[in-house]
């Protein structure tokens, strides 16, 4: 066996320097509250924590097995379809910047007090939606809501990686997805019925309803054990401070580093939000606002580092998670995957509206036939990590199908391209986005202490979601700059005014009967777009590929992380964690490793402080 080989079967053990969040603080307040429940918890408590768990992840699939087709039809009623990317793009932004914020509070605060805030937006949110009389009405709603779902989506993994030890947590992970199986076929049921009944505000305000009683079970669960610890005395009390409001709101914007957040956000905004606003706008790209928006943008980049490296008391992106290229990759796969996927996703409902002779319903069982298939192969990607105790290799199993299926569907989208081909374009992608998505995160959360986790979750998710904007951006740039030419190139007999109808709204498509000039028209104009999102998707599909080979492949074992070696309490445990093959062997024979994770941090921590001597 070669040398090279040999290392990676030993793990990353070089890298454990920079992964192992040396120079971390101390456990924070949540983490501390966390562990300490872990000695509240019994037969019955740790139930009822799951299926609390449950609920919140059902009613989070359903939302977004239902909800994400109302938009194509709330902008259709203002007569905005076009509107949509630019609505996506900042609701992916403040996904982004959201998943910090949420982080930190858990950590800062505790899991049930960051619960309590995701659900007061998550309401609020949707009431904005399911009122909204303008189109700028819907979008302030979406993003109130997106802090709220955002939320609900980072604690529930949260939550598992507290509960959970690394062989278990891809598989509990992915578990956690199941109920998207199920609401693939109710949620297209809700949604159908929805859109030909009450209408899409009530498919939005339902939820403001659903949301509370399916969540409090879980706020209630987690705070029940947070109080029993104080009552034990497993969780020290905070004395009471004497300082002052303001001192206090400084001290929480700088833990949560607001600044950054805001910096960060903005530039992200400022320079992709132009992409899909430069051709409404007058005198598109000669537009100064346009301009003045891109360079803003651009000028805050090297702001926020500077602020970030310099100033920031407490980063969002810390020097430690920048050095450690496991946290680095992932983030990288997950934003480039994201780029691809939402270029080809952001108008792909309404392409099979126009384009395929399907019902509604139909064609919203299309829609959920990559989430279907991503959580079907989530869960048997779990159950490999569980078997297999690594997991870099099934990351670049995952990423080649996706990257297949995406170069699939630039010849699948065709008008004229059978139904199997196309659906299969989708199903490859969920298959491959099922291996990469869980493992990644794994890898992540495996290479930092437990005081990190949360953390380094939520800027993995950072990147994936900005990735996401970035995609949304380009898909809608590539739409509003080529479909009305598009429309004009294939309806040379349809007046400007009639196009613009065409353009703005796919309600105004669908009433057009299937085979008239118009209809028929639109659906050359849809096929010739989407081809150049397609190829585009494809392209992006690629970095994700070649990044992975590259990932360090820790040992998933019966510790919380693989740099600490301790489980799920705190107290340590003895495991291979990186120490390698010869412990991989030992375990197989039932031998206890000698030299584990914890001596091998131990080790780099004191050559660490030897060097700052």
């Amino acid at each position: 066996m070669s040398d090279s080989s040999l290392n990676e079967k030993r793990g990353p053990e070089k890298d454990v320097e920079t992964a192992s969040s040396l120079d971390s603080d101390v456990g924070h307040r949540g983490v501390k509250a966390v562990e300490a429940t872990h000695r509240v918890f019994g037969k019955y408590s740790i139930w009822a924590l799951f299926i609390s768990l449950g609920l919140a992840a059902y009613i989070y699939s359903l939302d977004g097995t239902t909800t994400y087709s109302y938009l194509n039809f709330a902008t259709s009623a203002f007569d905005d379809h076009s509107l949509i990317s630019t609505i996506q793009v900042a609701q992916g932004i403040v996904i982004a910047v959201g998943k910090p914020v949420i982080a930190k509070i858990a950590d800062v605060q505790s899991r049930g007090f960051a619960y309590v805030l995701v659900l007061v937006f998550y309401v609020v949110g949707y009431i904005i939606i399911a009122s909204a009389q303008r189109v700028q009405t819907v979008a302030g709603g979406i993003i109130v809501y997106a802090c709220g779902y955002t939320g609900l989506q980072l604690l529930t993994q949260i939550i598992i990686a507290d509960i959970t030890t690394l062989k278990w947590r891809g598989l509990v992970s992915a578990l956690m997805s199941l109920p998207f199986v199920v609401n693939a076929f109710v949620g297209s049921k809700i949604s159908t019925a929805m859109l030909t009944g009450a209408g899409w505000r009530w498919g939005y305000g339902m939820f403001a309803i659903l949301v509370p009683a399916t969540i409090l079970p879980l706020i209630i669960t987690l705070l029940w054990a947070e109080f029993q610890a104080k009552k034990r005395g497993y969780i020290t009390r905070r004395p009471a401070s004497d300082k002052s409001f303001v001192y206090k709101v400084q001290s929480f914007a700088s833990k949560l580093d607001l600044a950054g957040l805001a910096l960060i956000g903005t530039s992200v905004a400022l320079i992709l939000l132009p992409l899909t606003l430069a051709k409404k706008a007058e005198n598109g790209w000669k537009n100064p606002s346009m301009i003045a928006m891109e360079v803003i943008g651009i000028l805050l980049i090297p702001v926020y580092l500077i602020w970030e490296w310099k100033f920031a008391k407490h980063p969002v992106v810390a020097k430690r998670f920048v050095t450690n290229r496991t946290v680095v990759l992932a983030a990288l796969i997950g934003g480039f995957d994201f780029i691809s996927f939402y270029i080809s996703f952001t108008y792909l409902f309404s392409f099979v509206i126009v384009v395929k002779p399907w019902t509604l319903v139909n064609a919203t069982y299309f829609a959920q036939t990559q989430t279907v298939a991503l959580t079907v192969f989530a869960i048997t990607a779990g159950f490999l990590l569980r078997w297999m105790r690594r997991y870099k290799y099934v990351l670049i199993a995952g990423l080649s199908i996706r990257l297949l299926g995406a170069g699939l569907m630039i010849h699948s989208r065709g008008a004229n391209a059978s139904d199997a081909e196309i659906v299969w374009s989708q199903l490859l992608q969920g298959i491959g986005g099922g291996f990469a998505a869980i493992t990644a995160q794994v890898g992540a959360q495996a290479s930092v202490k437990h005081s990190d986790t949360a953390m380094v979750t939520a800027v993995v998710l950072l990147v994936t979601e900005i990735g996401g904007s970035i995609g949304s951006a380009i898909a809608g740039s590539i739409w509003t700059s080529m479909m009305p030419d598009k429309l004009a190139e294939h309806l040379p007999f349809v007046d400007e005014a009639t196009r613009a109808k065409l353009f703005g709204s796919i309600t105004a498509v669908a009433a057009q009967p299937r085979g008239s000039p118009i209809r028929e028209g639109v659906i050359l104009a849809y096929d010739d777009v989407m081809k150049y999102m397609c190829i585009a998707a494809t392209v992006f599909a690629v970095p994700p590929l070649i990044i992975a080979l590259f990932m360090p492949n820790w040992y998933l074992g019966d510790s919380q992380n693989a740099v600490e070696g301790v489980d799920l309490a705190g107290n340590r445990v003895g495991e291979p964690g990186v120490a390698g093959e010869e412990a991989g062997l030992n375990e197989e024979r039932g031998v206890t490793a000698t030299r584990t994770s914890v001596d091998v941090d131990a080790g780099v921590e004191g050559k660490a402080l030897d060097e700052k001597k």
